[in-house]
């Protein structure tokens, strides 16, 4: 590529320092803000944001969004291009060394002050176990085409302001039509998979991984406390995201009723979802561990920190623990994971529809659940070596009345 002075710069060699950070806020309308590297707010990411705002995405997704334009707005300080002047240039170039490159090394979050320590060389082979790779040195591909995604959006929406570059930079394939994928699709003919981003990777169908039952009985007990057991028969019966349930209520839970409420991730509806008795059980031992320690009224957490003071127990906590456990068995499962499992053992029983399944996932088109449908990788090999060491079928003799002669010139030898 070429710098702001017209000479080329080589991509392996070009240093993008960490300046500029995503800060969050205390305000219900501007939750997030982006700082460039004189700690400076960016006026362009702000209004990006209140349009997602007004749009009604979630904080999250704002945060999401925020990381990508982060690393954009780095990426153009070390180039020294403007985002307002940036062209096609400058987002292929951007692609092509988010592919390269790779992820920062981050300093420790109990000490922000210590320098961030040199990422080492991870096994990237995969777990004996699960049977799962841990994260590798550079960014995913699905992080690479999420970060496309953002970018185009955000100069979409700078274009129609008229407060960016009059071309978007990152463009749509050659000759894409500017309005809505399938929009004249034929409901008689299946969809394609089209890719609209022109810089935008392509992506590998991922299938969901469950736990087998004998090693989730390993994993689970390996849990500490009756908290994370509780915590984890929900996941692995409800299916509900991880999310999900750390925002439930002592209200929201109905022993009685065997319900749980949850709000969903995208369309933030409340829903009741049924659970196991087992998970309730395990709730009502936490909840007499701590009684008189924490509030009781309907509106607070239903789930709290070991450690004093309690406070409402996160995300971050909650994944720790479940790391923990997966330490003490050797195995990478993830607390997604639980929710793959959870959609897999409903699925095996006939009995239960794919409608009822979908509903209780919370997933928005049935195609989604349609994936739990298929084996698993374990249960194929377990089956094939099953069939290997069974050997062949043994060849059936000839049928009575008919003379051997007849019957070996048709068929050949027959055994007798």
């Amino acid at each position: 590529m070429f710098d702001n002075r017209g000479d080329p710069t080589d991509l392996s060699q070009l240093a993008v320092p960490q300046v500029g950070s995503l800060e969050t806020t205390e305000d219900l309308l501007q939750p997030y803000l982006l700082l460039d590297a004189a700690g400076a707010p960016i006026r362009a990411a702000d209004e990006f944001f209140a349009e997602l705002l007004a749009c009604g995405r979630s904080t999250a997704t704002l945060r999401s969004y925020g990381m990508d334009l982060l690393r954009w707005f780095r990426f153009l300080s070390a180039v020294g291009v403007e985002w307002h002047t940036a062209s096609r240039l400058e987002a292929r170039d951007f692609c092509r060394w988010l592919t390269a490159v790779p992820k920062p090394a981050r300093a420790h979050w109990r000490r922000p002050d210590d320098p961030p320590v040199p990422t080492r060389a991870r096994q990237l082979s995969p777990n004996t176990l699960t049977g799962k790779r841990p994260p590798g040195q550079h960014y995913a591909s699905a992080t690479v085409a999420h970060a496309e995604s953002v970018l185009r959006a955000f100069y979409d929406f700078h274009l129609e302001a008229g407060t960016g570059p009059m071309v978007n930079p990152f463009p749509l394939v050659r000759g894409a039509r500017r309005e809505r994928i399938e929009a004249h699709h034929n409901p008689l003919d299946p969809f394609e998979r089209t890719r609209r981003g022109r810089y935008r990777p392509k992506l590998t169908a991922r299938a969901p991984r469950m736990i087998p039952d004998d090693v989730f009985d390993q994993l689970f007990a390996k849990l500490s406390s009756h908290r994370d057991r509780a915590l984890v028969a929900f996941y692995v019966s409800s299916g509900v995201r991880a999310a999900e349930l750390l925002g439930a209520t002592l209200g929201d839970a109905d022993p009685g009723q065997q319900l749980i409420s949850v709000v969903r991730k995208g369309s933030r509806a409340l829903q009741l979802v049924p659970a196991s008795p087992d998970a309730f059980v395990w709730l009502r031992l936490y909840q007499a561990e701590l009684f008189g320690e924490v509030p009781t009224g309907r509106d607070q957490p239903l789930w709290w920190t070991r450690r004093r003071p309690h406070r409402p127990l996160s995300y971050d906590a909650a994944r720790a623990m479940f790391n923990r456990a997966n330490a003490a068995l050797g195995a990478n499962w993830s607390l997604h994971d639980l929710r793959h499992t959870a959609c897999y053992r409903m699925a095996r029983d006939p009995s239960v529809p794919l409608t009822d399944i979908s509903w209780v996932m919370g997933h928005a088109h049935l195609s989604t659940t349609q994936r739990y449908l298929n084996p698993q990788i374990r249960d194929v090999i377990e089956t094939m070596l099953a069939f290997y060491a069974k050997g062949p079928e043994p060849r059936s003799t000839a049928a009575g009345g008919y003379s051997k002669e007849s019957i070996e010139t048709l068929f050949g030898e027959v055994e007798a």
